[in-house]
């Protein structure tokens, strides 16, 4: 199992959470950035539906498959 790390840093003027290379709104606050690291890190471990997908990737291809609501990565909340 995958373990995806939500990591706070300074953005932007502000603090922000930061995740498999994409940063999160700013937070005014290194607190308030955490306490919505430890949100969503908690509502990526839930389980949900069974559904297709579709995405691109870095080399502008798209594809689709099907993503398990039941393979969910463990989370982790650093800085």
């Amino acid at each position: 199992m995958s373990t995806l790390t939500y990591e706070i840093v300074e953005h932007d003027g502000g603090w922000a959470y930061q995740v498999d290379g994409a940063y999160s709104e700013t937070f005014p606050t290194h607190d308030a950035a955490r306490a919505a690291a430890r949100k969503a890190a908690a509502e990526q471990e839930q389980a949900g539906e069974t559904t297709g997908i579709e995405y691109e990737d870095r080399e502008g291809r798209w594809h689709g498959e099907v993503a398990s609501g039941d393979d969910r990565p463990e989370t982790d909340v650093e800085g």
